[in-house]
């Protein structure tokens, strides 16, 4: 969320600053400064009113009172009333307005949408093959590691079924995963699933991304990533500025609503309603934001260098941002049937956009003074398309697949190999 006084004070700065978010030419309309500083201004005219009416009911009840002065106390009351009604309607719309702004990208973020994307360096070497290649689900079929055909007559179409050396696989990534943050001195959380609005609110999800979350009964939705679960791990609080920063990781599985048809590209385990995730977060004093951003990026990388798979690091354009984030660097991995990049990992930093709808803050020893939090997060990783890298990327001639070292700890095999039927 937004500052109100920054919108205000840097009118112009905030608007350019939202504009990068959106194609060349885009006016920006949609986000409606203007009406949101009106607001405002509303929202001034009535706290003045109802202190001025305060100040004047005070003023009456240093007096002795009569008839006449009873029935001007009343009219007080009932038009104070009235005016802290109106005062609460008022900074309710006004705090869902500024809601659905999305953040500032920061300086260095180039304008525009996803062909702005930079990228800034490659990881690895691409794989070259002999032979011809099968995709990820041909080779989770033949090698029994998947199966989709049963997880469709279960749930539906976007959703798949883990099954022998497969669940034994993606077991194995998540204790990789999860012992590389522990070694980096993170605390490991495990947190519910099940969130409330004021969380869904906390993270960025409400009031405008509604519609991408399964809601269930008792007005909870399932969390869509790990990082709503993290981001709402201090809400509310004001932490020791000495405790900071503050490295949470959380592993979660994720559910998500995906709209639209599931196309060549996109088949198998790219794309689904559920998938597991393990995650990065940090709680940090403004200043070292930055450093944080870098090491986040820093782990997402090397825990895809250790599973020896090409990738590639690109910071986002404004445009293909989160709403929520002002600075994202995505790790993406090769995918040879494909012939593209898939993202694996989302590293973000969202300044105190977060922690403002959060209302987490830290004292600042120097100043005495609370002031916000900076969060950032970043995926480390998940596993939904890193299985389908390993298996393409490290597929073999006699269609077995070659396993990284990192794995083979947690497995107690280094290869896959077809199922004989």
């Amino acid at each position: 969320m937004l500052d109100i006084n920054l919108i205000r004070e840097q009118t112009d700065f905030v608007r350019q600053a939202l504009l990068k978010r959106l194609p060349a030419g885009a006016n920006g309309g949609e986000f409606d400064l203007d009406g949101i500083l009106k607001l405002d201004d509303q929202r001034r005219v009535l706290i003045a009113r109802a202190d001025e009416a305060r100040a004047e009911r005070n003023q009456c009840s240093k007096t002795k009172p009569d008839a006449a002065m009873i029935k001007k106390m009343r009219t007080l009351g009932t038009d104070i009333a009235a005016l802290e009604e109106d005062l609460r309607a008022l900074e309710f719309e006004l705090k869902n307005k500024i809601a659905e702004l999305p953040n500032l990208p920061a300086e260095d973020v180039v304008a525009g949408g996803k062909e702005n994307n930079q990228v800034l360096r490659e990881l690895g070497k691409m794989p070259a093959f002999e032979f011809p290649i099968k995709d990820h689900v041909a080779l989770a079929t033949d090698l029994g590691l998947i199966d989709y055909e049963r997880a469709a007559k279960m749930s539906g179409a976007g959703f798949w079924i883990y099954t022998g050396a497969g669940a034994q696989l993606e077991w194995a990534l998540l204790n990789y995963f999860m012992d590389f943050h522990r070694g980096n001195g993170y605390t490991f959380i495990w947190a519910p699933y099940l969130l409330n609005e004021a969380s869904a609110y906390a993270s960025g999800h409400l009031p405008k991304f509604r519609d991408d979350l399964y809601w269930v009964e008792d007005g909870l939705c399932l969390n869509a990533t790990s990082e709503m679960m993290l981001n709402n791990f201090h809400r509310d609080e004001i932490l020791d500025e000495k405790s900071l920063p503050r490295k949470y990781y959380a592993y979660s599985a994720c559910f998500r609503r995906e709209a639209g048809s599931y196309r060549k590209e996109e088949r198998g385990m790219v794309r689904g309603h559920q998938f597991n995730k393990v995650e990065m977060f940090q709680f940090v004093r403004p200043e070292y934001a930055d450093g944080a951003f870098e090491e986040l990026v820093k782990n997402a990388q090397a825990l895809v260098e250790g599973l020896g798979l090409y990738a590639r690091v690109s910071q986002l354009a404004a445009g293909d941002c989160s709403a929520a984030m002002r600075k994202t660097c995505d790790i993406e991995v090769w995918i040879p049937s494909m012939e593209t990049y898939r993202e694996v990992s989302s590293v973000s930093n969202a300044g105190e956009y977060q922690a403002r709808r959060s209302n987490i803050r830290f004292k600042n020893i120097e100043t005495g003074k609370n002031e916000f939090v900076h969060t950032l997060n970043g995926s480390g990783l998940a596993t939904s398309r890193i299985i389908p890298a390993l298996l393409e990327q490290g597929q073999q001639a006699d269609g077995s697949v070659i396993l990284p070292k990192a794995l083979q700890k947690y497995l107690g095999f280094d290869r896959l190999e077809a199922i004989k039927k």
